[in-house]
């Protein structure tokens, strides 16, 4: 988990260092940065309706380019990249769609359930014609759908007694707004009473509503008393402008925030003592104006900080966010390090998949289960003090320039997923091909294929389902078993079920076996004379029985050269085994012409002790649990701590 979760900073520094680059590029290429302010004079007719739209003001009685240039003006500084999203927010709104409702429970669950969004439903009465012809309902919601607002079309045929118990008994339009200022509160339905069908006059009526939510200040007494006062509210932002009304954007942001964030409207246009906004630092006009507990922070001064709806969002959620807005980024944060695990992870194609699928399945399951009791802390009452210890350290760190960064780097690859996706790509090749370098001693594994590899999962599968463990026991810390950790799950013992596993046996056959010996010790050719002479004894007298024909067919007490051994012939040792004096069987140390034999784990036992075990059905290491018909990467040869 640890090398996953590395793997992930490493990708969001290169993210980070990616988007300085395309920043120095468009630099060198237009000497121009994303933070630099754009002259509105120098901009067409057709720019500078598209800002009016994105940040929701009305142009229709503004048939001059001077008038249309007036109101960017009166609504904030325009800055490059904000007029870069704008243009491409324009592009992608084509593929907007729009809800189409199946019934009453249909439209109350996602209409009158909604406490944090507008909604915007075009009702059709029974075999009546739509009140909004098709070209310019399409229309209204690309154009609402810029701040959030949804839409939808209530068709009463497939539900007429909802609409008869509603009163819509022609066609209409339906605007779903929260009745009250506090989070989750009520929603109200207010039908459209207009007489001009058409997209500008609809687009002021919902402004107009969704604008009335907003506290308006008109002069410079009730500003002084709104400032000065202190009540639930403890983040407001406030907007000095000289309009008629807020910005669609900020108002759509006012609903999207309620219950967290005070939204307040400073409308100056009437005033003729401005003094005491000089007095509480506001000096451009239209300011965005962030308070909180720790000070004032003027909207706009830094990275990505644009007039618009998603950049605005961005920057508020840092400061208060709510349980779910934490939950969503640790949710993202985890799937994106679980997916770390296709690259990671060598061998067959459907391995990688299925060690893929297993780790979202657990990552995702351990999250849920880790924020269950998050939520139930959270409840606590006396912990009012530190959730609010928590929002002033978050307020302290995300209204710094590092944090400004980090945010206009979201805003910019959330709009480009493209790009998101194939960085995400390209950094995990790489780090498949690093591991493939890092992993090049176990070639079994790397250049395992489908086929192979779904051998072996059925193979480990019967091995654990089916035969049985006889103990666990008490490994030294310092052993070399394998860092894989799959083999931590095969350590662990299950019950008897007195099954044997469908194993072939072949592959004992194929397992090395020699003699032990000794320095100073008798040589091969009379280890093999004096154990055939014992064998011939021991015939003679009728086998031995018991616990000594354990290890009679792999050591012969009575051969020559069997007794203990001072110093083991390490020579005569196989390469890959681990170097070893007793047998942890039979607890008996090697003595000089004892038989031998290793399994592919490194680990060595008396050949009799070691048959006698794999014949009864235990296909696994008596040390580590290593299936003995499986390959391991070979370890370096180690010498006993003692002799």
């Amino acid at each position: 988990m640890w090398l996953k979760l590395f793997f992930l900073l490493l990708y969001f520094l290169v993210l980070f260092v990616l988007a300085r680059f395309f920043e120095a590029i468009v630099w060198y290429e237009t000497g121009i940065f994303a933070t630099q302010l754009v002259d509105p004079v120098a901009l067409s007719f057709r720019k500078l309706k598209t800002i009016l739209e994105c940040r929701g003001l009305g142009y229709s009685g503004l048939p001059e380019k001077k008038d249309v240039r007036e109101l960017v003006e009166k609504s904030g500084d325009l800055m490059e990249g904000e007029l870069y999203s704008a243009l491409k927010e324009e592009e992608a709104s084509e593929s907007i769609s729009s809800t189409n409702f199946s019934g009453e429970m249909h439209f109350y669950e996602l209409v009158e359930d909604t406490k944090d969004g507008i909604w915007l439903v075009q009702v059709i009465a029974d075999d009546r014609r739509p009140l909004v012809g098709r070209v310019h309902w399409e229309k209204m919601v690309k154009k609402v759908s810029r701040f959030g607002i949804r839409t939808g079309t209530f068709n009463c045929s497939s539900d007429p007694r909802y609409c008869r118990r509603r009163g819509w008994v022609r066609s209409t339009l339906i605007m779903s707004v929260p009745q009250t200022s506090t989070s989750k509160g009520k929603v109200m339905l207010k039908e459209y009473s207009g007489r001009k069908i058409e997209v500008e006059h609809i687009f002021k009526w919902i402004t107009a509503h969704a604008a009335s939510r907003i506290k308006t200040i008109y002069n410079a007494d009730h500003l002084k008393e709104e400032w000065n006062k202190s009540d639930q509210y403890w983040v407001k932002i406030y907007l000095f402008a000289n309009l008629d009304q807020p910005p669609a954007f900020f108002s759509a942001l006012s609903i999207k925030f309620t219950g967290r964030v005070e939204f307040i409207f400073v409308n100056v246009e009437n005033w003729v003592n401005k003094s005491y906004m000089t007095d509480i630092g506001v000096h451009n006009m239209p300011s965005y104006i962030l308070r909180t507990p720790e000070g004032i922070y003027r909207y706009g001064n830094h990275t990505g900080e644009f007039i618009s709806l998603q950049a605005m969002d961005s920057f508020l959620r840092s400061l208060q966010p709510e349980v779910n807005d934490l939950f969503v980024l640790s949710l993202v944060l985890v799937n994106l390090m679980a997916w770390m695990d296709l690259f990671i992870t060598q061998g067959a194609t459907i391995k990688r998949f299925v060690v893929l699928i297993s780790t979202l399945g657990t990552y995702n399951s351990l999250l849920i289960i880790s924020w269950l009791p998050v939520l139930g802390f959270l409840q606590l009452p006396y912990l009012d003090s530190f959730y609010e210890y928590s929002l002033k350290l978050l307020r302290y760190s995300n209204t710094t320039t590092l944090a400004s960064w980090v945010r206009a780097d979201w805003v910019f690859y959330s709009s480009h997923p493209a790009l998101f996706l194939g960085t995400y790509l390209g950094h995990g090749l790489l780090i498949d091909y690093f591991e493939k370098k890092r992993r090049r001693s176990n070639a079994d594994e790397v250049n395992a294929n489908n086929l192979e590899w779904l051998s072996s999962l059925w193979d480990w599968y019967t091995s654990c389902l089916l035969h049985p463990i006889a103990s666990l026991q008490n490994f030294p810390a310092d052993s070399d078993w394998d860092e894989d950790p799959d083999l931590f799950l095969e350590r662990l013992a299950f019950p008897d079920l007195w099954l044997h596993p469908l194993i072939p046996t072949d592959y004992i056959k194929s397992l090395p076996m020699w003699r032990f010996r000794c320095l100073g010790g008798p040589s091969d050719e009379e280890l093999s004379e004096g154990s055939a002479d014992t064998e011939s004894e021991s015939d003679g007298e009728g086998g031995l029985q018991g616990g000594a024909g354990l290890s009679a067919g792999s050591c012969r007490p009575s051969g020559p050269g069997a007794g203990p051994c001072a110093e083991p012939d390490w020579g005569a040792w196989p390469a890959g085994l681990l170097r070893c004096t007793e047998c942890v069987v039979c607890l008996q140390n090697f003595g000089g012409g004892c038989l031998l034999t290793g399994l592919p784990c490194g680990h060595v036992f008396h050949q009799g002790c070691i048959m006698m075990w794999l014949a009864g059905g235990r296909h696994c290491c008596p040390v580590c649990r290593w299936p003995p018909y499986k390959k391991k990467p070979p370890r370096a040869p180690r010498h006993p701590a003692s002799v």
